[in-house]
């Protein structure tokens, strides 16, 4: 399958942070007709999909990934070549409060978008160019402690109502693959980060707190580590796995960049501290001033690592964005692009987190 040709995708969650990078990346990039599927919950934004939202190869529906009718309506209408199935609840926080909703999300609604797939590609008469690919996290695998690294064949071992909803959802996958056949892929991904992330995720909620002169939170010691995947680096593997993936497969996509939390944090206030005067600002000597520990998560996971062999031996991906030049670039986003921000219910609820896919 070449997405670079005339096909049509259609994409879930396409109004996140992440989806919204894939269908911007399509549209400008690769001659494909996109089809955004997207509830617009808190983390779905039009605004993320203005750069395209003009073009005629561009389709918004605004449609929830449990509701049965829409999903295989879809499907019949515009008659995609393949799906990225992004669309999940993915807060940590969130779904320690409110589980339910990611159970609904993450579970049921992917089992309701395999069905609508699979009823299509049936009546279709199985074309072969079709792919399913169900986009996932490194936290269904559990935590890591000082060494080792999660590779396909590590076993689940979710910690959080979220990750367990995503694992749950990476079985569904696999199970209609080898029940139905159904030609699905699966990644498994780091921490993301880059623009348009919503602003409860902990990059943005750092950069945010420190231009705005509040405190930065950070939990507990701030020690727990964490790989992070530069959010284009990502669209490029997800493409190449759909492309190019063999059937059934899963492929972890990791940055190899392991830091500690309190590490980027520190990170991004001394890129503040360079490009706005803190003590115009803050009346700080530093954005490091503004850093506040707070009480830890429960379940948190100390660790996550991806070890990428893989996809770079198979399907010869490997990241290409440098960590340092990746922050830099997303903290001048977020500092030139404040109504953006301010667009948004800013819904952080007091807390921060690492987590995200």
């Amino acid at each position: 399958m070449d997405v670079s040709e005339d096909t049509t995708l259609l994409i879930t969650g396409g109004a996140g942070f992440i989806g919204s990078a894939v269908v911007r990346h399509l549209i400008e990039e690769t001659e494909a007709t996109v089809v955004t599927v997207d509830k617009l919950t808190y983390a779905g934004h039009r605004e993320n999909l203005a750069p395209v939202a003009d073009t005629s190869r561009h389709h918004f529906e605004q449609v929830d990934i449990t509701d049965a009718p829409s999903m295989h309506r879809l499907f019949r209408e515009y008659e995609p070549g393949g799906v990225l199935h992004l669309a999940a609840e993915s807060h940590v926080d969130r779904s320690i409060d409110g589980p339910a909703a990611f159970v609904q999300t993450n579970v049921v609604g992917t089992q309701v978008l395999l069905e609508a797939a699979r009823t299509y590609w049936e009546e279709q008469g199985h074309p072969a160019g079709f792919r399913f690919l169900h986009v996932s996290t490194d936290e269904v695998y559990g935590e890591l402690r000082e060494t080792g690294k999660f590779t396909e064949e590590t076993p689940y071992d979710p910690s959080s109502p979220y990750s367990a909803s995503k694992a749950g959802a990476d079985h569904l996958v696999r199970a209609w693959h080898r029940t139905y056949d159904l030609p699905v892929l699966i990644t498994n991904c780091s921490n993301n980060y880059g623009p348009y992330q919503h602003p409860e995720k902990l990059i943005p909620v750092v950069i945010l707190s420190a231009l705005d002169g509040e405190p930065i939170p950070v939990y507990g010691t701030g020690e727990n580590v964490r790989d992070w995947l530069y959010v284009e680096d990502h669209i490029r593997a997800l493409l190449r796995v759909l492309r190019a993936g063999e059937v059934g497969e899963t492929y972890n996509v990791g940055g190899e960049c392991e830091k500690q939390n309190i590490s980027v944090v520190r990170q991004i206030c001394d890129i503040l501290d360079e490009v706005r005067a803190p003590e115009d600002e803050i009346g700080a000597e530093s954005h490091r001033d503004l850093i506040t520990f707070v009480e830890d998560r429960p379940g948190h996971d100390w660790r996550y690592a991806i070890n990428a062999g893989k996809i770079k031996r198979e399907l010869g991906w490997a990241p290409q964005v440098e960590f340092e030049e990746g922050l830099r670039r997303t903290v001048e986003w977020y500092a030139e692009n404040r109504d953006w921000v301010r667009s948004l219910e800013r819904d952080v609820d007091g807390g921060v987190t690492g987590e995200t896919y």
